[in-house]
């Protein structure tokens, strides 16, 4: 699987401060199997953020994991550069990793406005900007990564593991 991790943070695009988020992002999206070449892409929110999901659905990625632009304030615009690449929003993911968060002991974990979704053949997920945040997010994402890239490829359902009855699925997506 190949990813992209991308920072998305005025700031740090603009070297007020280092990229805290996006290394973490990194070496958490290779620990979940993903070849990571390239990034963290460290780029401002809005139309910038817009332009680089455009190359990197143009690129081929199979996963593009932002960190960043997606609280409450005029200038999170993550979610919404986002939504305009989507073909298909994939919402569970996004209220899982809201809910890991929360569960994580960060009640603000719910104010995050992230997406996550299918731009073609790539796999398009947004994360809070915090370390802790990316890392709570990778914890979900991890776990689902893998069977999400092959199904977005055209593979079957692979048995699951510890969920719902013993030897099948608690529920299926696709069916």
């Amino acid at each position: 699987m190949r990813a992209l991790a991308v920072t998305v943070s005025n700031r740090a695009a603009a070297g007020v401060y280092p990229d805290r988020s996006g290394p973490v992002l990194v070496d958490l999206l290779r620990r979940a199997g993903c070849d990571v070449v390239d990034g963290p892409l460290v780029i401002p929110d809005g139309d910038p953020v817009e332009e680089a999901l455009r190359d990197s659905v143009a690129a081929g990625y199979d996963v593009v994991v932002t960190t960043g632009g997606t609280g409450l304030t005029p200038a999170d615009l993550t979610p919404e550069m986002t939504r305009r690449l989507l073909d298909r929003e994939i919402p569970g993911i996004a209220e899982a990793i809201r809910t890991a968060g929360a569960a994580a002991g960060v009640p603000a974990a719910i104010l995050s406005r992230g997406l996550a979704g299918l731009a073609g053949r790539t796999l398009i997920v947004n994360l809070p900007g915090s370390t802790g945040g990316v890392k709570d997010g990778m914890a979900v994402l991890g776990r689902i990564l893998q069977h999400a890239v092959d199904q977005v490829h055209g593979g079957d359902h692979r048995p699951a593991q510890n969920v719902g009855e013993p030897g099948g699925h608690a529920g299926s997506a696709s069916g």
